[in-house]
Order: structure tokens, then sequence, then C-alpha cells
């Protein structure tokens, strides 16, 4: 199988490459619209700043070529962020893919959110093998609220879409490379789509 991460400048890849290795598989790291094309799965990994981000896709031209995959694609963290709307972390225009715009937790509660929280109202074939509230690790100051696309939700402060779905795309905005035997298993289910 022929797995791409998308390499972008993002900081969360070389423990994704472990998680994936782990499971039996080896991925690449890629920037080359060819080599991302040409994937069987991919994924968009995401640790930083949003409009930094992007302003790195578009200069690869990813910001153009994300959008119109057919295979299945996994955005992690900021990566799912991405595939939105829109995100208030630099006022970004995100891709367009999930129809929701990511905003900031409000003043109530401490950010980022650190740490180990559950995820619930599990609603795809990609929580195969996961049970209702399972734990997931986090760290994130925006979120995507709940929206039609959404298929898992966690609370903080509010309750909100911790994972994502459209068409071939899938979004995490929790680690599974860092969420232990529960997170692996999620990230097996979605190389094995």
């Amino acid at each position: 199988m022929n797995i791409v991460i998308i390499d972008y400048g993002a900081g969360n890849i070389q423990s994704l490459k472990f998680a994936i290795e782990r499971l039996g598989y080896s991925a690449k790291l890629s920037s080359s619209a060819e080599q991302i094309r040409n994937a069987d799965k991919i994924i968009f990994p995401g640790v930083g700043e949003a409009s930094n981000a992007l302003q790195q896709l578009k200069q690869n031209g990813l910001d153009e070529v994300i959008p119109t995959l057919q295979q299945p694609v996994l955005g992690i963290c900021l990566g799912m962020q991405l595939l939105c709307k829109s995100t208030k972390e630099g006022n970004t225009t995100g891709l367009g893919i999930f129809d929701v715009d990511v905003i900031r937790f409000s003043q109530k509660v401490k950010v980022p959110q650190i740490g180990w929280n559950e995820i619930e109202s599990l609603n795809s074939l990609l929580f195969k093998g996961i049970k209702e509230r399972e734990y997931m690790y986090l760290v994130h100051s925006y979120y995507a609220p709940l929206c039609e696309q959404t298929i898992a939700t966690t609370f903080y402060d509010t309750n909100y879409s911790s994972a994502l779905q459209k068409d071939n795309f899938y979004g995490f905005q929790f680690h599974p490379e860092k969420s232990g035997k529960a997170g692996s298993q999620l990230l097996n289910n979605f190389l094995t789509l």
C-alpha cells in the first residue's frame, strides 16, 4: 500500500510515521503533488499555527491539490481544521471540505486543552472496535463546532466535533498516534478502509 504523509513542516510527522510502522506499513513523507495524487491513502497531519501552515501548503500548490483528491484522506489536529471552511486562528480561510468554521474555546476553560478526553457519539465504520467514551489524546485551542459532518464528539467547555467525515475525507481533532491502543486501532481502520 502506498501511504503518503503530506509534508509541509507540520510538527508531529515522526511519531505518526512510527505509529504507522508499528502497524506493519510504511509511509513516505512528501510535498510532491504527483506523489500525493498517486497515493492509496493520504494523511494530512498538523501541529502548529493555521495561517503559517496554509502558507506552507500554498508554496507547493497543495491547497489546490488536496480538495481534488479521490482516495481516503485523514486530517489530524491542525490538518483536520485546515480541511474546514475557515479557522479563527490567524483568520485563515480553510480548504472548504468540511462545512464548518473552526473557533476558539471560550475564556472559561484553560487553553490549550492538553491531555486525555473521551470521544463519544461514534458514527462511522472508522470506529470499528472502538468503544463509546474511549479516551484519546488532544492538544488544541481551537475546535470545530458540531455540524452535519460530525462523526464523534468530545466535551470541553462545550460539545464539539472530535471527528469529521465527508465522502473520502476524514478528520480527527485528537492524535491517534499518541492515543495508545485505541489510537492504533483507529489508524489501522483508516489504512484498511
